[in-house]
């Protein structure tokens, strides 16, 4: 099967399948969510959204945060993965909002990245869910279930990845396709037991046509 059928039929069976496909982390504003995006870095979604409603009852806005020292904000993620490197950020990440951007999250991918703890693959989320900017952010999933399915070919490292898919998805699709994908290998492509028999993609992945054939 050619690339380009791979990525025409999946996208197809995708968007058939999974019409509402959304973030699972939960927010109100573009504050909350680069927040809880941080804080998701190899932590749940589950997790985080069992931590983030106290937090953001304190703590609502870049300027609250601010204000706030980094054994408070702590206190209220320790139970998160890496809590204190990730005190730390969301303590940084807020005043860098509020001294260089007025205490608004900007949506520009370069502006994003000068925040504390935020990367590539979180300014691309930030863009595409909260400013609907399209975009493809690469996590673990989208990184292992590209190069699976066939998506990607040769990838080593998310940027790597992610332009292999922009270059194919139309851009419109590009928001979406990140949730399909990243959903995909949470619930079904798993990391260690993928559940192929259960599988709706399964005869244009690349991986288990290749297997089905030893």
């Amino acid at each position: 099967m050619k690339r380009e059928e791979r990525y025409k039929e999946l996208l197809a069976w995708f968007s058939r399948s999974m019409p509402d496909a959304k973030s699972e982390l939960n927010y109100s504003n573009p504050f909350e969510l680069l927040v809880a995006v941080v804080l998701s870095a190899q932590c749940t979604d589950k997790r985080v959204n069992l931590t983030t409603p106290a937090l953001f009852a304190k703590y609502p806005d870049a300027a609250a945060m601010a204000g706030a020292s980094v054994e408070e904000i702590y206190s209220l993620i320790s139970s998160i993965s890496f809590p204190n490197n990730k005190a730390l950020h969301l303590s940084q990440m807020a005043k860098k909002l509020l001294s260089d951007f007025g205490g608004e999250v900007p949506s520009g991918m370069e502006e994003l990245q000068t925040l504390p703890g935020v990367g590539r693959k979180t300014a691309n989320v930030v863009r595409a869910v909260a400013f609907n900017i399209p975009a493809m952010p690469v996590d673990t999933h989208v990184f292992r279930v590209a190069a699976r399915i066939g998506l990607s070919e040769k990838a080593k490292t998310p940027d790597e990845t992610e332009r292999q898919l922009v270059s194919y998805i139309p851009k419109e699709m590009l928001a979406d396709a990140h949730h399909w994908i990243l959903l995909h290998g949470r619930y079904v492509c798993t990391a260690r037991k993928p559940k192929c028999n259960e599988c709706g993609v399964s005869k244009w992945c690349k991986s288990y046509s290749s297997s089905s054939k030893v």
